[in-house]
């Protein structure tokens, strides 16, 4: 038996790193579902953010006034408001000025902000302020998980005066996350799984490590569960997926992961498997056309990671051998 360890490969990728898409495999039958439904419960839920916790707006009792020069009334304005994306450095609480005059469309970048605290979202619409009025306000932000309501904020406060309006907080950097679980193939078996996870942030953090923050949280609860024995077996063990020798070996160079140009060598060549690239000796395998040294090194370093490894002197030993 040989094994062979899932991979993870990053498909796409956005500029700023807001959105990826990734793929694992193979995965043992069920384990898609698994660690797909359980990274995206942590990735929507989890992760931990900044969002806006209580606002207070000069001349403004409650939610239901309106405010002199300004277009939107008051639920309008903490709608807006709810929308601005955030994050600190050092700090997890923050009260900031909002102070403007008109006539000016309001947007989240006119909010002061230092190197404890920045706004993402720049462009974001506040409010529309008439000539000869003015927008003073104060907005305190907090840190958290998932979304806490305008009514937990006032219940769990104690800081809330009079004239201090709640606003429902929106914590996850996490916008969206998809998952796909389809087949994949080793050798001749296609009951594996293949996990596809898109993912989309609001940039506080990249989707990239937004899958990684997840993943962490999970080990550290799995390993609540790994302490109950003494057992301690490398992780390697752990997630290798053990294949017969021979159904390895009729793996598709299509479905190796190499790169362009080493497959084209070894599709001019004539060779379709994984089985017919073992069976040549290494001189063989450098002289296949057009496969230059970097080919070759990929190849080499391919056919170790499924096991085969390279002799200490090709020249007495001309021919891979497989583990044991």
């Amino acid at each position: 038996m040989s094994g062979e360890m899932p991979k993870i490969k990053v498909l796409e990728e956005s500029e700023n790193g807001e959105f990826a898409k990734l793929e694992i495999e193979p995965l043992a039958r069920g384990f898609g579902n698994s660690l797909g439904n359980s990274l995206r419960r942590v990735l929507l839920s989890v992760l931990p953010g900044v969002a806006p916790y209580s606002v207070k707006i000069n001349g403004v009792m409650h939610e239901f006034s309106t405010v002199p020069g300004v277009k939107e009334d008051v639920t309008d304005l903490i709608l807006n408001i709810k929308g601005i994306i955030a994050k600190f450095e050092g700090v997890d609480k923050k009260t900031v000025l909002l102070k403007v005059n008109g006539p000016t469309n309001v947007t989240a970048g006119m909010i002061e902000q230092d190197a404890e605290f920045e706004i993402i979202n720049k462009d974001l619409h506040i409010a529309t302020l008439d000539e000869g009025h003015s927008l003073d306000m104060e907005l305190t932000f907090n840190s958290g998980v998932g979304y806490v309501s305008a009514e937990q904020n006032r219940s769990f406060a104690r800081d809330f005066g009079l004239g201090t309006i709640a606003v429902d907080s929106i914590y996850t950097p996490v916008k969206k996350v998809n998952i796909y679980v389809s087949n994949t193939r080793v050798g001749r078996f296609i009951d594996f799984d293949k996990l596809t996870i898109e993912i989309w942030t609001n940039e506080v953090l990249s989707a990239k490590e937004a899958v990684s923050l997840a993943a962490l949280k999970l080990i550290k609860h799995y390993e609540l569960f790994s302490s109950l024995s003494d057992l301690s077996p490398e992780i390697s063990e752990v997630l290798q997926i053990d294949i017969p020798k021979e159904d390895i070996e009729d793996k598709s160079i299509d479905d190796m992961g190499l790169s362009v140009r080493t497959h084209n060598s070894l599709r001019r060549a004539g060779i379709q498997t994984l089985r017919e690239i073992i069976a040549m000796p290494i001189g063989g395998i450098s002289k296949i056309r057009n496969l230059g040294k970097k080919s070759f090194d990929e190849l080499m370093f391919k056919l170790q990671e499924y096991g085969y490894d390279l002799p200490t002197d090709s020249s007495l030993t001309p021919f891979l051998s497989i583990k044991n």
